[in-house]
This record gives C-alpha cells, sequence and structure tokens, in this order.
C-alpha cells in the first residue's frame, strides 16, 4: 500500500500518467484489460473510488454484480440492495426492458443511459446482441436521434468545441479526462448521413462510431474520444429551435473555417501525438476532400464516408463475383451520386481493377460511371464540374436521368450513393433485369427512409433475380415462395477492424493499399452457406472475429508498407489483435 502511495504523491512515477508506448498505443497503466477475469484489479478514479462515487462512476459501476467482499471493501453496504447476481442476469433483464419499448429512439436513449451508467454492461449488451442492437445505436435510429438531440439532451457525451474556442482548442482538449487517446471520431455536423445539416447535434454519430469501435473492434473505451466541432448551422429550423444546443450563427467558410480546422488538426497532435486516428465523419463534400488532401500526409487520417464506405462496397463486389462469375474488369458500373461515397467508392474499385489487371487507373475509371443531379458525368462537362468528379468524366453523349442511363450504359452493377429516397424506380430496377441474369443492386444511402429502394421492391421488380444489398438494415423477404435475406453494406464491418489493425500495429499514416487489405479480409469471411442465402456479407453475429482478421490484414499492410512503428512485429497478428481487444465482463475489485 505504502508503494502504491508515494506513486500518487510523486515520490515514483505516477499511476495516473499514461505511458506512451514507442510500439504505437498507449499502454494499459491499470493493466485492466490485460487482467484474467480472476485477476485483481483497482478501480482507480483520481484516488480509489469507493462508496457513493464508485456506483456513480460508470467505468467501474457493476451495479448489483458487486459481491459481498467488494462491498465491504469499498464502503458499499447499505447504498445497494442486499441481493448480488451475475452480469449476465443484469444482461437478461436489460435486454427484456429494451424489448419492451416500441418506438427505436425510446430504445437508443435507454442504451445511452446504460452507457452513462455502466459502461461494461453496455457493451455486453451490445457485443452479445450485436444484430438486434447495431440498428438502435448506430443507423437509422442514430440519425433520428441527431434531429432530435436538442431535446432528448441530457448529460454531455464527448467533446464540443465551437468557434468560441478559437485560439484554445489545446487548452479545451485538456479539459478531457482521459490522456491515453488513440482514436477520434470527429463531425462538424454539416451532412449528418442522409439527413443534412444538423449542426452541433451530429453529436450522436461521433458517439455512436465510437461505440462500434469498442463493442466490433475492441478498442478500449477510455481510449475513445468523440468530437463535435462547432462552427455553425445553416439549417433555419435549428437556429429557431429553442432547444438547439449549439451556436446561433450560420456556419463559417473559407479562411475562417480553414484555419480553425487546422488548429484543431495542429492540438491534436500536439496533444495525444502522431499516432492518434482521427476518423472524420460526415463533412460536407466540398470539405471532406480537401481535409483528406491536406492532412492525409502529415497525420493518421480516414474519412468513413469515402474510404470506409468504399472499403465496405468493394468487399461485397468481390464476394458477389462468386455469385455472377467474371473478374471486377470484366463488370461496368454506374452509380447514382458522385458525392463523396460515389467517388470514393468508385475510386477504390478502379484501384483494385488496376491491380488485378495490371492497368492504368486512368484505364480502369472507363468501366465506372457516375450520375449526378444534372444527369450522367460526360466530357462535355467537365469544364463545370467540381475537382472531385473530373476524373469519371468520359465520352459519352449527355443523358439526362438515371433510366437512360441504365439503358445506355447497360451495367451489371447499379450502386446509389445519392441520398435520395425512391430513386431506384420499377422501371430502372426492370431494366437492370432485362440485360443481366442477376443484376447486382446496392441501395446505400441512410437512413432507411433515404434508401434508393426496399429489399422488397428490388427483389419483386427483378422477379426474385437480383443481388441486394442495403446501407441501412431491411427485414427478410419472401418472393414466390423463397426467403430472401437481404445483405447489409455496413461501414461497421469495416472501420471497428480498419481502427484496430492501425493502432496494433502503430501505424502513421493511412494508405490506400490497406483499404484493399480491409476488403479483401472482409470478402473472405463469406462462406459458401452465406453465398446460398443470396448474401455477400457475413453475418454481424461473428463480427468481433471479423475485426480481428481485417486488424491482422490491415496490420500486415501497415508492417510490409514501412508504415508501422510497433517492431518487433507480432508473429500471428491475428492471436496478437484478439489479445488486443477489450472484453466488457466485469473485473473483481481489490
Amino acid at each position: 500500500m505504502e508503494s502504491t502511495m508515494k506513486e500518487v504523491r510523486g515520490d515514483g512515477p505516477s499511476v495516473l500518467e499514461p505511458k506512451s508506448m514507442i510500439g504505437g498505443g498507449v499502454e494499459d497503466v491499470y493493466g485492466e484489460d490485460r487482467a484474467t477475469e480472476e485477476q485483481l484489479v483497482t478501480p482507480w478514479t483520481v484516488s480509489v473510488a469507493s462508496g457513493y462515487t464508485l456506483l456513480r462512476d460508470p467505468h467501474h459501476n457493476k451495479g448489483l454484480a458487486f459481491t459481498e467482499k467488494e462491498r465491504d471493501a469499498h464502503y458499499l453496504r447499505g447504498l445497494l440492495p442486499p441481493a448480488i447476481i451475475t452480469q449476465e442476469l443484469q444482461e437478461k433483464k436489460l435486454m427484456r426492458s429494451i424489448r419492451q419499448y416500441q418506438v427505436p429512439l425510446q430504445r437508443y436513449m435507454a442504451m445511452m443511459d446504460l452507457q452513462e451508467r455502466n459502461e461494461r454492461l453496455f457493451y455486453k449488451l451490445l457485443v452479445d446482441n450485436v444484430e438486434e442492437l447495431l440498428p438502435i445505436v448506430y443507423t437509422p435510429t442514430v440519425g433520428e436521434a441527431c434531429q432530435k438531440y436538442g431535446s432528448i439532451f441530457r448529460r454531455p457525451q464527448g467533446l464540443y468545441i465551437s468557434l468560441k474556442e478559437k485560439g484554445k482548442i489545446l487548452e479545451v482538449l485538456k479539459n478531457w479526462p482521459e490522456r491515453s487517446i488513440q482514436v477520434i471520431v470527429v463531425t462538424d455536423g454539416e451532412r449528418i448521413l442522409g439527413l443534412g445539416d444538423l449542426g452541433c447535434q451530429g453529436m450522436g454519430i461521433p458517439v455512436g462510431k465510437l461505440a462500434l469501435y469498442t463493442a466490433l473492434g475492441g478498442v478500449r473505451p477510455s481510449s475513445c474520444l468523440p468530437i463535435t466541432i462547432d462552427v455553425g448551422t445553416n439549417n433555419e429550423e435549428l437556429l429557431k429551435d429553442e432547444f438547439y444546443i449549439g451556436l446561433r450563427q450560420r456556419r463559417a467558410t473559407g479562411q475562417e473555417y480553414s484555419e480553425f480546422l487546422d488548429e484543431f488538426m495542429t492540438a491534436v497532435k500536439q496533444n495525444y501525438g502522431e499516432k492518434v486516428l482521427i476518423q472524420f465523419e460526415d463533412f460536407a463534400n466540398h470539405n471532406a476532400f480537401d481535409l483528406l488532401a491536406k492532412y492525409g500526409t502529415t497525420h493518421l487520417v480516414f474519412n468513413d464516408d469515402i474510404q470506409g464506405t468504399a472499403a465496405v462496397v468493394l468487399s461485397g463486389l468481390v464476394a458477389a463475383l462468386k455469385l455472377v462469375g467474371g473478374s471486377l474488369a470484366e463488370h461496368t458500373f454506374l452509380f447514382l451520386g458522385a458525392g463523396e461515397a460515389g467517388t470514393g467508392i468508385a475510386e477504390l474499385i478502379a484501384l483494385e481493377m488496376s491491380k488485378q489487371v495490371k492497368a492504368p487507373l486512368e484505364e480502369t475509371r472507363k468501366k465506372i460511371w457516375l450520375v449526378d443531379s444534372k444527369g450522367l458525368i460526360v466530357r462535355s462537362r467537365k469544364e463545370s464540374l467540381q475537382q472531385f468528379k473530373k476524373p469519371w468524366a468520359h465520352e459519352h453523349e449527355p443523358v439526362k436521368n438515371l433510366l437512360d442511363a441504365v439503358k445506355a450504359i447497360k451495367p451489371t452493377v447499379l450502386i446509389g450513393s445519392s441520398g435520395v429516397g425512391q430513386t431506384f424506380t420499377k422501371e430502372v430496377v426492370e431494366a437492370m433485369s432485362s440485360f443481366n441474369e442477376k443484376p447486382i443492386i446496392l441501395a446505400l444511402s441512410n437512413p432507411t427512409s433515404q434508401s434508393e429502394c426496399t429489399a422488397e421492391q428490388a427483389y419483386t421488380w427483378s422477379k426474385g433475380r437480383a443481388i441486394f444489398a442495403s446501407g441501412s438494415p431491411f427485414d427478410p423477404v419472401e418472393y414466390n415462395g423463397k426467403i430472401f435475406v437481404p445483405g447489409q453494406s455496413n461501414n461497421a464491418y469495416i472501420f471497428p477492424g480498419f481502427g484496430l489493425g492501425l493502432v496494433i500495429s502503430g501505424a502513421i499514416r493511412v494508405h490506400d493499399e490497406m483499404l484493399l487489405a480491409a476488403s479483401e479480409a472482409l470478402a473472405q469471411q463469406v462462406t459458401q452457406e452465406n453465398f446460398d442465402k443470396g448474401l455477400i456479407y457475413p453475418p454481424f453475429s461473428n463480427i468481433r472475429r471479423i475485426s480481428a482478421e481485417i486488424a491482422a490484414n490491415v496490420a500486415a499492410k501497415a508492417y510490409e508498407l514501412g508504415l508501422a512503428s510497433r517492431l518487433p512485429r507480432p508473429q500471428n497478428l491475428v492471436k496478437y489483435a484478439e489479445s488486443c481487444m477489450y472484453t466488457p465482463l466485469y473485473r473483481s475489485y481489490r
């Protein structure tokens, strides 16, 4: 005890200060994640948590699962009812309670309350019931939560950095209680899912994404930091809403915006070091591409809307080829939507094709066509196009709408990333089915209301021949006596494992080859049993195993490219990834 007190007083190295590890990531100071279930850990906060404060500390609270010995040692007698129950029984009780709510937003609020009350139980529920709870803590319910965030706001989660903090962002970062941050998810709220500008209320997205980093990818919750950058909003409804929680002004743009983001990126690197992963989330197109290009060479940055979506879609396409035959280069792709997701997916497909057939990228891009709000992107429009659309302007006469583009291009794969619901009409799907035995149709826009078509529409209009996947979940569909199980092309397959791979290798930059490695790892997880059901993605029930495989593949590529700083390289990367994953089982306290 005396030696422990020496450390706290400063006579020795402080147990409260994190040690940065040369190999990447941050040392687990308390031994909490290395401890087995039988080993004892100390519930440190600033001092040893006990009594009433222990019950109010979500990191260490176990509710009625505290043992008799723990209740004595930590002054909990009388503060809890006498019953002692297991974590499994707590989970059973809470799942029964959550299922009684009819409204998804109520389930979301119940889960958020649990996260603020008992962190390990929250993640235990999410890990064990991932297929049921994923649509609650993530899309589509998180979209509605963001829209109503001001009304349902109870306790702040994450950091809010507004224009009021200009010149003081480093100080604001130091206000966060955790020093050992490995993953930051940041948004400015300008393009939340397919819902548009939700300003400061976009915080639901970083919070939800990081919950998945922990539950699906095993990144410790204490090393995750959700951030919302508030530069105002152009949403008139929010500006007039008395419950709006953000700055009541129009969005900062141009130099003011650029300087503010630059201060933020510099402060993050200064405070957390070279190896902290910064994931950009739901930035508007015009900023997303610029930020990725600007900071991709100086920081460890990743844009899930551009790169994560691309990796998960490419994986689905690679898997789908086993159902329809042929190589990527033998197929023709048509996109509805030429924003972050559309162009990001198109570029990664072209990159994979280029790698497979050893042809220049300029050549493989010609197999991919994009339709935006003004029609097919063709060379005659090139001068008026935004920079990121120009590589996709091919030689073709102008085509004004999607249906005519489908008839003219005759694609084998139709991908929707437009953010506009019901744009894959009956005529479009029937046209796709008229020249493809098995048309591949991916309706990727989120949430469900913005999906280009429903699973039922895709299967019905294609007479059961479509290979379909969507961004948000759809229930199985019965058509002509056969049950079709629609796949979900969900970024949650990729980003948790991808982030874990970067953390365990101590990567200092993200490279396109790492995205291809993540796609290949995911595609390899689809079994023949999945294919027999028409699925091009594996079930989410195996997601932690899938994340470990993706992490290992990404880490291997980081080592191969010389971008990993954790040396020596672990021999078995899959086992190493699994050993690094956070588990939400309760620990026993001294």
